[in-house]
């Protein structure tokens, strides 16, 4: 059995195996991941110590690596201070560079990180529709989607999966964003997460590629509020990134929420249902 433990930013929850245990293989960690079957999480991440401080390796629920997950960073930050790997400010490795991160309450973590570039204007056709939006990337890339409608009935399960597959992105596809942006230092946000392969309760690099697109077309200023579907508030300000350059700051919620073994039935899984076909009759079924 393995030890792990489980995490949850803002929403996002993730399963977390701390050195020296081995990395699992990806079919393992899409298996671990399965809700209603195993532990299920949006995404599993790997931390060991470092020179400067830790070192995480991000795999979204489809076993495969990602660059980076802020969500899942701030909560490396809050495992590694748990860990007595620090105090309360700690430097974390990711796939997209080092990220300072800082303990900011009983339950909130405050990462430092560049400001993102000038979203990318651009046009898509999904089926019968055009969609205009803006592409972001933060480290990871983003589409991002201002629907001034309201987003209670944002057609995310309809749009998501062409939008996030689609060839204008190339084979890597992106992550999607719905976004309204409600007030100078407020929006709205519900995402489409690449690699989960559904809408998650919530999305750090998606709020960040938001705030940036907000920010760039003069609808937000720092600091701002990101309300997201799973209820936290996921907050961007303003600050010096550690070489003294300007930054941004995403804070929010970071918790525990458990720890203990995985057991070898975790691994376990059923294969998918193959439903009958009622217009086959069960003579038919069985010569074939």
């Amino acid at each position: 059995m393995r030890p792990y433990f489980k995490l949850s930013g803002g929403g996002n929850d993730f399963l977390a195996l701390v050195e020296p245990e081995p990395i699992p293989q990806p079919e393992l960690i899409q298996a671990w991941c399965q809700r209603g079957l195993s532990l299920g999480a949006d995404g599993l991440f790997h931390l060991e110590r470092s020179q400067h401080g830790a070192r995480m390796r991000y795999y979204n629920a489809d076993g495969k690596p990602a660059d980076l997950c802020l969500n899942g960073t701030r909560c490396a930050v809050r495992l590694a201070v748990h860990l007595g790997w620090a105090d309360e400010t700690i430097e974390i490795e990711t796939g997209a560079g080092p990220i300072l991160g800082r303990i900011e309450g009983p339950a909130a973590v405050e990462l430092v990180l560049p400001v993102p570039g000038p979203p990318i204007e651009t046009d898509l056709v999904v089926g019968d529709r055009h969609l205009h939006g803006w592409i972001v990337d933060v480290g990871v890339p983003h589409f991002v989607i201002e629907w001034p409608a309201g987003l209670s009935k944002a057609p995310i399960a309809e749009l998501g999966p062409p939008i996030r597959s689609h060839p204008d992105f190339g084979a890597g596809g992106t992550n999607v964003d719905f976004v309204l942006f409600c007030e100078r230092h407020l929006f709205e946000i519900r995402s489409f997460e690449r690699g989960v392969e559904t809408e998650t309760l919530a999305c750090g690099t998606g709020v960040l590629a938001s705030a940036a697109t907000g920010v760039h077309l003069g609808h937000l200023e720092p600091p701002i509020k990101a309300r997201t579907l799973g209820g936290f508030l996921l907050k961007v300000g303003e600050a010096e990134d550690q070489n003294g350059s300007a930054g941004w700051t995403l804070t929010g919620d970071a918790r525990i929420l458990s720890h203990g073994n995985v057991t070898p039935e975790a691994e376990q899984l059923p294969r998918a249902t193959q439903w009958s076909d009622p217009g086959v009759r069960k003579s038919d079924r069985a010569a074939s």
